[in-house]
Order: C-alpha cells, then structure tokens, then sequence
C-alpha cells in the first residue's frame, strides 16, 4: 500500500535545521502608549511590526517587496506586492471587546469571485487554552477607510490573538482598539523557521472567503511558523530578477509554486537557472518544487488537461536534471491530487475556495513539517 505521501507525490531528500529571518521589524518594547479616544486605546500596529513583511525598506509599510524593487521587477509584480497578503499582526490581550481602524489603499473591496472579507477583509484568529489557533471574526469591508468592532462579549481571560491582514488589497494604515482598562501587549514578529512562499494567484490567496483561509496562512497556523506570502496573481513566473530579493530572506524553506502561470517552454527556459541562482545565495535551504493544482474541469476540456501535462513534464525534467547535476535539499511536490478528487474544491474551476485551501494545506503540511523541524 502506497503511503499518504507517496499517493500525494512528494520526493524528499535530507533535512536541514531551522533559519531565521533577518529583514523583519522588531518591536522595541511589549508596552506601548496608545491613542485614547472616548474609552478605547488604539494601539498602532506599525509601532511593533507585522509578519508576513520581509523587508524593513519598504514605501509603505505594508509593503510586501523593498523600495527598491520597483526599478528591478516587472510592473505587475510592483503593483501586487503593495497587497498585504499573508501579513498579521499578534498580540495578547484580555479585552472582552476588539476594535479595529484601518484604512485600504483601493476602493475595489472585492472581486466577482472573491468577497470583500477575503480582498480587503481583516481576520481575528484567538489561541485557545490547548494553544490551537481558532477564528474568532472577519471585519466586512464597505468602504476604504474602516472604523468597527470586530467582535465583543469575549469570553473572559488573557489570550493570544493573530490579525490577518488583506490578501488582494493594501493596507494604508491600521489601529487595533480595546478598553482602556484591558490590559495590551503586542508581541513582536517571529523569526525562526521561517516559510517563504513564491507563487501565483492562488498563494496570493485568491479565492479564499478571508485572510486567514489562503493556504499559507493555514500552514503557517498548523506548523506554528511564520510566512512570508510572495504569491503574485498572474504573475508568478520564475523571474530570475526576484531572485536576489528572495536570496535577502532568512529563509528556512523556499516554496516555488509558479506552474499556474507558466507554458512549459517558459518552464523549460527557467525553472533550472531561477534554481540554481536561488541555490548559489542559499547553499543549505532545502528549496520545494510544486506542480500546479488541476483544474476542476480539467477532466472534460483537453486543452487544460494538455496544459497540466506539458508543463509538469517539463518541470520533473528540470528537477530531475537538477539532481542529476548534484542539487541538495531539493524537493518535488506533485499537483494531481492537490485539490482532491471530486472536482468541488474550486470557484472557477481554477482558483480554491476555502475547501480547495484546505486541501491544498492538507498537501503541503507533510513536506514542509519535517523541513522546520
């Protein structure tokens, strides 16, 4: 009987230790003074940092790509990394009541196949008293400058809590607001064992119902590690002009999940050299390969079927040529059963709603797990 990871297609090699990340802002202090208003302490998220950003030099700070790449990257590329997708801020407090303020770079909330909760929605996650992450609200965005409670009544006592930020929208600015009386501490971002995530519009988080529902956002969740979400929609490419960005990162494991936008002859010109380059500045991280997910109705049009065929032929060959030229710490993750078999998972037929992230989550949590250990 095939094991669970052979049926889902993993290759894994040697493992490798833990790594931190270096480009991420640190809280200075756990107290900090915040803005009172009319009962309610507003504590400004900046002040302490958010994970999820991998660079301090940004040109807002929710950025997700330094000031300096506009110049290098492709235009798209620029325009999305202003997203704040797979950013959250954390923080413990023993508030019964949580307000937010928060003020978003487009108007357009929502998509024809995304809700505005997962554009330019934020979404509150709680620990509860065995330290499992569990939802608590998502904040319902009408407009772009936003002034709520995203939830009260809260059961009494002190508690983590996780804040997830947009996936297709920027944030301008955003406050986080309890009693004055509750107690507040922010909890700076985490470093070790960091998941640097490069890929298309479904890691960008497209279409899950809210933040905390894209996949990376799950798997950082279940292996209690930080992401760092690079997902570009349309536009995850392989562009060797990343590389030296991603190269920045402190990384623990580079995932490289791009197929979703690539033809196989893009495949074959540069799955190989965006390798080898990531490998020449990170000698020792264990970098995954990802096939692209199969489109739920894939079965009935061939083009799309071809499509899956071709351009996963072409990426086994470029790790198999790989290994062959002696890379380490490579790994290989096959698409076909990523979103299940049943052909449900997706709203389009090609991007996952919550249940094809789920399952895409359920894929990837083998692999990397042992990874981060």
């Amino acid at each position: 009987m095939l094991t669970r990871r052979e049926m889902l297609g993993v290759t894994t090699g040697t493992l490798t230790g833990l790594g931190l990340f270096s480009g991420v802002a640190r809280a200075g202090s756990n107290s900090l003074e915040p803005v009172r208003e009319e009962g309610i302490a507003w504590y400004d998220v900046t002040q302490w940092g958010v994970e999820g950003r991998g660079w301090n030099d940004t040109a807002r700070f929710f950025d997700r790509l330094p000031a300096r790449a506009e110049k290098v990257v492709r235009p798209a590329v620029w325009n999305l990394s202003r997203h704040s997708a797979g950013m959250c801020a954390r923080f413990v407090t023993d508030a019964t009541l949580i307000r937010v303020r928060y003020s978003l770079l487009s108007a357009n909330l929502a998509m024809p196949h995304m809700p505005a909760t997962g554009v330019s929605g934020l979404d509150l996650y709680a620990q509860d008293d065995r330290g499992v992450w569990r939802w608590v609200a998502v904040a319902q965005p009408t407009k772009q400058e936003m002034d709520l409670t995203l939830v009260s009544g809260v059961r009494p006592g002190k508690r983590p809590f996780m804040l997830y930020l947009p996936l297709y929208n920027g944030v301008e600015s955003l406050q986080i607001g309890v009693p004055e009386n509750a107690d507040f501490q922010p909890v700076p971002p985490r470093t070790d064992g960091l998941i640097v995530y490069y890929g298309t519009s479904i890691a960008h988080g497209a279409c899950a119902s809210r933040p905390g529902m894209a996949f990376p956002a799950i798997l950082g969740r279940r292996v209690n590690r930080p992401v760092i979400n690079l997902g570009f929609s349309g536009n995850g490419r392989m562009d060797l002009e990343l590389v030296p960005f991603l190269g920045e990162l402190d990384a623990a494991v580079f995932c490289i999940d791009c197929l979703p936008n690539m033809q196989a002859d893009e495949i074959k010109e540069r799955a190989e050299p965006f390798v080898r380059s990531l490998r020449e500045r990170k000698p020792q991280v264990p970098i995954v390969l990802i096939e692209d997910r199969t489109y739920t109705n894939a079965w009935i049009l061939p083009d799309r079927e071809k499509r899956h065929q071709t351009s996963r032929e072409a990426l086994k060959a470029a790790y198999q040529r790989l290994l062959a030229e002696g890379a380490k710490e490579l790994y290989y993750v096959e698409g076909e059963h990523q979103l299940g078999d049943d052909h449900e998972a997706c709203t389009d037929g090609s991007h996952p709603s919550d249940l094809g992230m789920m399952r895409m989550a359920d894929v990837l949590e083998p692999v990397l797990r042992p990874l981060l250990k």
